[in-house]
């Protein structure tokens, strides 16, 4: 790109726009660390390109996006088309596949995957995953309840698991047994974003409690509208919360596997999870109020929990 500076031959555009530096900036919001400062620069450039994209498909798809107009225009949509998701759905999925043709005729047009596609190109990505994370939220705009745990599980195969893969890739440490323990805590940190998030979702008329779930335990919609949580809905989220433990739990040989930095980095996902379980738990698996977040401290205690838990298992 014009202007901007070669740090190394194939070093990602600087994203400068207001709107794509709005999203990037969302990452120190998540429960797990994306990108963190012990990592290499070039995992670094990468994992924050990939957390951009991750990130702008799912504003598209809850209608978060920055106002004013410019992730539409971006992407060649009328601003005053951008409420309609799957158009700009549609038209983010027209930009993605322009980062994969390798022409330096058609560009991606957003700055977000302008950014993108060095990473693609040095770590040799396929676009499957990236087009499972807009399936996703095509889906969101289809599906708002989930009848089995089963059904949700698969959501999360397209909505979460596609990231951890990718994670493996940049950092070249993919395998079989890697890719399942990976697809195993990315479902659990999906699981347990939505449960941290379940007023919120509903104020978008969707549920991502298994309904066959809810009616076990009593629970209604009317329920989960409350202001806090009866004491059937908060059985119902230590329910939910107990398996998502039981997928991180598993995930812990998948930091066993490998080794230094990286060894740190999955740990840091392991220990997200975990620090925001804690966190519900502590407020007595009351989440009707608002989203319990880990505290920075309990974050670190969770690492060193998980990183010796990894060598004792290796």
């Amino acid at each position: 790109m014009t202007g901007t500076r070669q740090a190394r031959p194939d070093a990602p555009p600087r994203v400068t726009t207001t709107s794509a530096r709005a999203t990037l900036d969302k990452a120190a919001d998540e429960n797990f660390p994306v990108a963190p400062f012990f990592l290499p620069r070039a995992w670094r450039d990468d994992l924050m390109a990939v957390y951009g994209y991750a990130r702008l498909v799912d504003d598209i798809g809850d209608g978060d996006l920055a106002p004013g107009g410019a992730d539409a225009r971006h992407l060649g949509v009328d601003p005053a088309a951008a409420d309609d998701r799957l158009a700009m759905l549609d038209a983010f999925e027209a930009d993605l596949h322009r980062v994969f043709a390798g022409s330096d005729n058609d560009m991606p047009r957003h700055p977000l995957l302008r950014a993108l596609q060095p990473t693609v190109r040095r770590c040799s990505l396929t676009p499957e995953p990236f087009i499972g994370l807009i399936e996703a939220n095509r889906q969101d705009q289809l599906v708002r309840r989930y009848q089995t745990y089963d059904e949700l599980v698969a959501y999360c195969e397209l909505s979460a698991n596609p990231v951890g893969r990718l994670v493996l890739q940049i950092t070249g440490t993919t395998s079989p047994e890697r890719v399942r323990r990976s697809d195993e805590v990315c479902t659990a940190l999906q699981i347990v974003e939505h449960l941290q998030d379940v007023s919120e979702d509903l104020g978008r008329d969707r549920v991502y409690l298994p309904a066959e779930d809810m009616q076990r335990f009593h629970v209604t919609e009317h329920d989960l509208a409350a202001s806090t949580g009866s004491a059937s809905v908060r059985a119902l989220i230590a329910f939910e919360a107990e398996r998502a433990r039981q997928l991180l739990d598993h995930g812990t040989s998948l930091v066993g596997s490998v080794h230094g930095r990286l060894r740190l980095l999955l740990a840091g996902f392991v220990a997200g999870g975990r620090a925001a379980l804690t966190a519900i738990a502590a407020a007595d698996h009351d989440v009707l109020p608002g989203p319990p977040k880990p505290a920075k401290t309990n974050l670190l205690r969770e690492v060193g929990a998980v990183l010796r838990r990894a060598r004792r298992e290796g």
